[in-house]
């Protein structure tokens, strides 16, 4: 478990300096983009791969599909806020955890235990209260287009990084420095575009903003992976336990640091959550 708890802290880090970067307005595309040439960089200093180990990779299809949907759902994810909100995009993207469920059960073979049920029952009741929110603008015809991708984005990357941690031909490190690779490309493909037609500035700050991103992206993706490596008979565990914990650590830090307002409803799902991770974790080491 302790992979997992580092990959929470890692990715809730992330989602506080994109949300930091809005704030400073700071250039969130610039900014990933060179978050993922950082990643690549790191990834090359501490594992020290085999130049001819990657230059000779055959690229799976895992790697082409992870490459591609891991920028392509930042953008869909940006775009889902500036439509139709923060909150519910929020729901969306942890929702997502039922894609990543059915697939625990029917593509890797997890079994359910009772413990196991218990625990995603409360983990589920445990999302939808924790990102309840009140609102007067309720969303409109195709503004519905970006959360659905957001859902199914974050639903198939989750699939694509288990797959990966099961790739037995090419190290996860060298797994990882192809998709980070895969992901830059694009990604610096589409700021030279908006560079050349649509004039919009390269930043130093940007940059700089990437690099210190880049360092918590890559220790989220490094210790996810890790962490279905080490429970690879138990991917729902793995799923739901970094779902449930990134709402609760990130509720913790909406509310300390950023001052935002819980109501009862959400204070519910943050004490079902922590009874859902119970659940979970005991369901490692029981076989009801």
């Amino acid at each position: 478990m302790i992979y997992l708890i580092i990959s929470i802290f890692c990715s809730v880090t992330v989602a506080v300096l994109l949300k930091l970067a809005r704030r400073y307005k700071i250039n969130v595309l610039q900014a990933i983009t060179w978050n993922y040439l950082f990643a690549i960089a790191l990834s090359f200093f501490f594992f020290k791969p085999g130049i001819t180990e990657l230059t000779t990779a055959k690229i799976s299809p895992v790697y082409l599909g992870l490459g591609v949907l891991l920028p392509l759902v930042f953008w869909f994810l940006g775009a889902s806020v500036r439509n139709i909100g923060i909150a519910r995009t929020d729901i969306a993207q942890r929702l997502s955890l039922f894609i990543s469920i059915l697939a625990a059960y029917f593509l890797f073979g997890d079994q359910f235990n009772t413990l196991k049920i218990l625990g995603l029952g409360f983990g589920f009741t445990a999302i939808i209260f924790t990102l309840y929110r009140k609102s007067n603008t309720p969303a409109s015809g195709g503004n519905w287009i970006y959360p659905l991708l957001v859902f199914f984005g974050f639903g198939f990357i989750d699939i694509l990084f288990k797959q990966v941690a099961q790739i037995k031909d090419l190290p996860y490190t060298s797994s990882l420095i192809l998709t980070f690779a895969i992901s830059f490309i694009l990604s610096l493909l589409a700021i030279i575009y908006l560079a050349v037609i649509k004039k919009q500035k390269l930043e130093l700050i940007n940059f700089a903003c990437g690099a210190v991103l880049g360092l918590f992206n890559f220790g989220n993706i490094l210790f996810y992976l890790k962490a279905h490596r080490a429970m690879a008979e138990n991917p729902s565990t793995v799923f739901a336990a970094m779902n449930i914990g990134v709402i609760i650590l990130g509720s913790l830090v909406g509310i300390l640091l950023f001052k935002e307002k819980l109501n009862k409803l959400n204070y519910v799902g943050l004490v079902l959550a922590l009874i859902a991770i119970i659940f979970i974790t005991l369901s490692q080491f029981h076989a009801i």
